[in-house]
């Protein structure tokens, strides 16, 4: 019997947020999946490693590779809320390596009671210094995130970081409100890795 193994690799990611306001939770979610232009996805929570050599392309550039009902795979942050007034904020932080041949970081949050400049520069620096302790970059943990965001950069070895937030307050009249923002990898297809199992070639 022959076998063929196929790794999944993203040939380019982009970045999108939304918002989302319904009676139903879950319909909330779905308009803010719609505000961020992914709804016609099957998407697949995964976690955060930017692999290397990966692009970060514009919205419009990534979603032109996608057909309704295609599985893909995002990195999401979620949040909502049916209390008026009450800020919700979902975050992505990004952290891209100097060197193309190793991989980035991305980050998730999602938190009440924070504004965008808040939300976003946490998820970032979440994103910097894991990346940053994968290089071994030396930081103090003590400074706060525009010390450390010099320090990190001055090393020569994280070259970006950035994040992309969406925030909002709940909807005075008590309906839902859902934020997302996310990572979106465009897939380059299935790419073969060998033609059988290990066990199959002894």
């Amino acid at each position: 019997m022959q076998y063929l193994l196929m790794r999944i690799m993203p040939k380019k990611v982009f970045f999108t947020k939304g918002v989302g306001k319904h009676k139903h939770g879950l319909q909330a979610f779905e308009l803010a999946l719609r505000d961020a232009g992914i709804e016609k996805y099957n998407l697949v929570s995964v976690s955060s490693i930017l692999p290397p050599g990966c692009p970060v392309v514009s919205r419009e550039d990534g979603l032109k590779d996608l057909v309704p009902g295609q599985i893909v795979h995002v990195v999401m942050a979620r949040n909502s809320t049916n209390e008026p007034n009450r800020m919700v904020a979902a975050s992505i932080g990004c952290a891209l390596p100097a060197d193309g041949s190793h991989y980035g970081y991305l980050s998730e949050h999602h938190t009440f009671g924070q504004n965008a400049d808040v939300a976003g520069h946490y998820s970032e620096d979440l994103a910097a210094t894991m990346l940053a302790t994968k290089l071994g970059i030396p930081f103090d943990a003590e400074k706060d995130w525009d010390e450390r965001e010099d320090q990190y950069k001055m090393s020569g070895k994280i070259v970006k970081s950035f994040n992309v937030t969406k925030t909002a307050e709940g909807d005075k009249s008590g309906q839902y409100t859902c934020v997302i923002a996310a990572a979106v990898f465009v897939t380059s297809g299935e790419e073969p890795v060998c033609d059988k199992p290990e066990e199959q070639k002894q």
